[in-house]
């Protein structure tokens, strides 16, 4: 019995190592491409700039939007777009519909670790590597528009935002992956592809607080995923929406579990039409 512990151990341990080195490749991979880093931090000032922009206008003539001040609007823009530019993971499923449809999808089927494990494991070094300049760009804006910079004080709300934040960044690894093998049943979903990024932008309230839709257009966002992966975690971090924190948590919770359940009927139904010609 103590063998087979010991066994069971070692083999956890080499699982674990083999996904601790495939962070480690990816994370060492982005320094190759330093113009992606500089990229990446003008999307984030410039989301922040079209919002002053934008929201100058506006209040010029209402002192509070639904519910915001212009310093609590421009503070949901830093911290949204702080959350939106952390997930990378939309090239996930660019990514394995190329190699399926090129018959290069075998390089990760020969890999000695779960083809989905090794997809988070790679967006955990790419957002490990990203994390800092992200937040350096969000940090700079506030000091350079002077923006008195609203931020819960409550622990609660902080710890619950940031359980939401890895639950959404692990859905969205999940969805994006499951979108990718798609293309193991249909040979063709780059348009949808293009739709998904361009309402992905809109339902998870980075272009424009979803608080500022009618109600009951809200009431349907709750009951899908992406309501909880940037807006609520950007509202909770701005002291708002405190009694949604934890059914937010729990709601997340469930769609990564039945994401999960889809990934693996997918990929046990279809993966025998995959016809492989190389690596």
């Amino acid at each position: 019995m103590q063998a087979a512990k010991e066994l069971s151990a070692g083999q956890c341990r080499i699982r674990i190592g083999r996904y601790k080195e495939v962070i480690r490749i990816n994370l060492k991979a982005q320094m190759a491409w330093r113009a992606d880093v500089i990229f990446q931090m003008v999307f984030t000032v410039t989301k922040i700039l079209f919002a002053y922009l934008l929201w100058g206008i506006i209040f010029r003539e209402n002192q509070v939007v639904a519910g915001f001040t212009f310093h609590g609007m421009l503070s949901y823009y830093i911290i949204s777009a702080f959350l939106s530019q952390l997930d990378l993971s939309g090239g996930i499923s660019e990514e394995i519909t190329q190699r399926i449809r090129g018959g290069t999808f075998s390089k990760y089927i020969v890999l000695p670790v779960s083809i989905e494990g090794y997809f988070i494991a790679m967006e955990v070094g790419v957002v490990l590597f990203y994390l800092g300049f992200d937040l350096i760009a969000a940090l700079v804006w506030v000091f350079v528009f002077r923006i008195q910079f609203v931020f819960t004080q409550s622990l609660f709300l902080i710890i619950c935002a940031l359980v939401m934040v890895l639950l959404g960044l692990f859905f969205m690894v999940q969805f994006n992956y499951f979108l990718g093998i798609l293309t193991l049943k249909y040979e063709e979903i780059s348009t949808f592809l293009m739709i998904k990024n361009n309402l992905i932008a809109l339902v998870t309230g980075s272009i424009v607080p979803l608080a500022l839709f009618p109600g009951k257009v809200v009431a349907c966002m709750k009951l899908l995923p992406f309501y909880y992966v940037t807006y609520l975690p950007a509202m909770l971090l701005t002291g708002r929406c405190a009694d949604e924190a934890v059914t937010g948590i729990i709601v997340l919770a469930c769609w990564c579990l039945l994401m999960q359940g889809m990934i693996g009927v997918t990929w046990k139904k279809y993966r025998i039409k995959y016809d492989g010609v190389g690596i």
